[in-house]
This record gives C-alpha cells, structure tokens and sequence, in this order.
C-alpha cells in the first residue's frame, strides 16, 4: 500500500484522484487528438507548448 494513502488522510485521497483524472484525460486527449488526425510529432508539439506555458507561470510567480 502507498504510504501516501492512508485511510482517513482525505489531502492524500485528493492528490490519488487529481493524478487519476490527469491520466485518463492526458489518454483522452491522445484518443481525440490522433482521431482528428494529429500526428506523433504535431501532439509532441502540443505537448512542448503546453510545458512552456507551465514553465512561463512557475516563472512568474513570486518565490
């Protein structure tokens, strides 16, 4: 068992189910995105921008 979950610890039932929800849309994404027609490199592309913008808001917040 994860030490991170234990029972009762609802802040780590929380993190188990937001990652949860991350995977299965990051999945979602991909399913849609190749449907459309998107391919490897174009989503790696999409991927990259996406990290830059996270990059681009950790950068701007005060430490």
């Amino acid at each position: 068992m994860n030490p991170q979950l234990k029972q009762g610890d609802g802040r780590a039932g929380r993190d188990a189910d937001r990652a949860r929800g991350v995977r299965i849309l990051a999945k979602s994404m991909f399913k849609e995105l190749t449907a459309q027609g998107y391919d490897s490199r174009q989503i790696v592309a999409l991927a990259a921008e996406l990290i830059s913008e996270v990059t681009a808001d950790l950068s701007s917040r005060p430490q």
